[in-house]
């Protein structure tokens, strides 16, 4: 694993995330940043996930269990951090209803799940293994990538189109039974095919930030969640033609550049409008990573081998490195 970067000290994640937010610091990019969840040096940094899964979003809750979504038919397959051992633990609606990104919810109740190419957006109850909700969105030539949760809602990127989905979820974390459409305007530019993908909040909380593969060569973009405008975030010379997954912790952002097999991390002002790239994490075990989530000193990332035709017997596998 390589890293080049400047030192500085980190903030904390409270400090980083004080004051009156829009968007609000409940996500689990920022719950999973607490000092004290460190795992054991026994644990294992690669584990295998099943021949044939097809893995691409990652998400880790309170407790030290990472639940993966299957691009082939929707599965949701939740693994012990400290053993690497895992199970199907929601079995997915078939072949074409694929499981892209997906979050799970501050109480561990529920699962957010965006539905690629299906165009639907599902959340299922981890307690009874069900899908309890599921929209299907916008029209032919959609796609339902990533997510991210904020207090008041769900929030899913469409890579075909330039539009966002917010689900809402009211305060006892019971999500809505309609989906509302943002239309993309300001500065983003949408390509004639994949475009956005990623997406995260802000540190201060009042703006959505999402991957954009098209402007400038591939940049961050920084949304108003109420107007849709969207304004290019500055980060110097560094580019995201490749850019997936995004995990925030604090200040510090982890961008995952997917088919370079490497994780940019750029150190974020409160509002996200620039940031300073500190770090480039690379890694030989690294084939390519998709999406990232974190617990404890560790990061976790799917390998969803995009360079192979896919089959039933493809290995696949989870890697851990540690946190910048």
């Amino acid at each position: 694993m390589e890293r080049s970067f400047t030192r500085r000290t980190l903030l904390g994640s409270a400090a980083a995330l004080g004051g009156a937010t829009l968007l609000g610091p409940r996500t689990g990019t920022a719950r999973a940043a607490r000092p004290a969840a460190v795992p054991d040096r026994a644990w294992p940094t690669r584990f295998a996930l099943p021949n044939g899964f097809r893995p691409e979003g990652i998400t880790i809750g309170r407790t030290p269990f990472a639940w993966f979504g299957s691009l082939a038919d929707g599965d949701v397959y939740r693994a012990e951090l400290a053993t690497g051992r895992g199970r199907v633990v929601i079995e997915g609606l078939g072949r074409d209803r694929s499981v892209a990104g997906l979050k799970i919810d501050l109480a561990e109740r529920r699962l957010y799940l965006s539905g690629g190419l299906s165009r639907e957006i599902r959340v299922a109850d981890i307690r009874s293994r069900e899908i309890v909700r599921n929209f299907s969105v916008a029209r032919s030539g959609s796609m339902v990538n990533d997510v991210v949760l904020t207090p008041g809602a769900a929030w899913f990127t469409d890579s075909l189109r330039p539009q966002l989905y917010r689900l809402p979820v009211d305060r006892d974390g019971e999500p809505g039974r309609e989906v509302a459409t943002l239309p993309l305007g300001g500065e983003w530019e949408q390509g004639s095919e994949f475009t956005a993908n990623g997406i995260t909040r802000t540190p201060d909380g009042r703006a959505l930030l999402v991957v954009n593969s098209v402007v400038a060569g591939g940049s961050l973009m920084r949304v108003d969640p109420r107007t849709g405008v969207a304004r290019r975030v500055a980060l110097g010379d560094l580019k995201i033609p490749r850019g997936d997954g995004l995990l925030l912790l604090g200040r510090d952002l982890y961008i995952v550049q997917q088919r370079l097999n490497r994780v940019e991390v750029v150190r974020l002002n409160d509002t996200g409008t620039e940031g300073t790239p500190i770090a480039r994490i690379t890694d030989a075990r690294f084939r390519v990573p998709t999406t990232a989530a974190a617990w404890g000193r560790r990061i976790y990332l799917p390998n969803a081998r995009f360079d192979v035709q896919p089959g039933p017997d493809t290995d696949y596998d989870v890697v851990a490195v540690e946190r910048v």
